[in-house]
C-alpha cells in the first residue's frame, strides 16, 4: 500500500508543515517587534487548503514535499498582543492536526492487527 499527497496521512502532513513554518513566521514577527524596518510575515492558509486535491500540488508535494510561502505583509505594523494570540491559535490548530495523525497511526496499527 502506497501514499500520495491525496490521503489523509498526507494531507495531515502538509497542514503540520504549513503550521510550523506559520509559527516561525510569528515567532520572527514577535522577535523583531522593536526592528525598524522589519516587514510581518505570515503564510496564508487558505491559498494551499483550496489546492490540496490538485494534481499539480499532488506531484508537486510528491516531488519536493509541502512548502509554504512566507508572504510579506507591508505596511502591517506589527501588533505583540494580535502576533501573540495567532501563535496560541496556530498551537490549538498544530495540536489539532498532531492528534489527526496519530489517529490515523492508530487506525493503520489496528488494521494490521487486525489482519494477523
Amino acid at each position: 500500500m502506497t501514499f500520495t499527497s491525496l490521503d489523509s496521512m498526507g494531507k495531515t502532513h502538509l497542514m503540520l508543515d504549513l503550521i510550523s513554518q506559520r509559527h516561525r513566521a510569528l515567532g520572527a514577527n514577535v522577535a523583531n517587534v522593536d526592528t525598524p524596518g522589519y516587514v510581518r510575515k505570515d503564510i496564508d492558509f487558505s491559498q494551499y487548503i483550496g489546492s490540496m486535491n490538485s494534481p499539480i500540488e499532488t506531484k508537486l508535494s510528491t516531488a519536493l514535499g509541502p512548502s509554504g510561502v512566507m508572504e510579506d505583509r507591508i505596511n502591517q505594523e506589527i501588533d505583540i498582543a494580535e502576533e501573540l494570540a495567532e501563535i496560541q491559535k496556530n498551537s490549538l490548530m498544530y495540536t489539532m492536526a498532531s492528534r489527526r495523525m496519530s489517529n490515523i497511526i492508530t487506525e493503520m496499527k489496528t488494521v494490521i492487527n487486525v489482519g494477523k
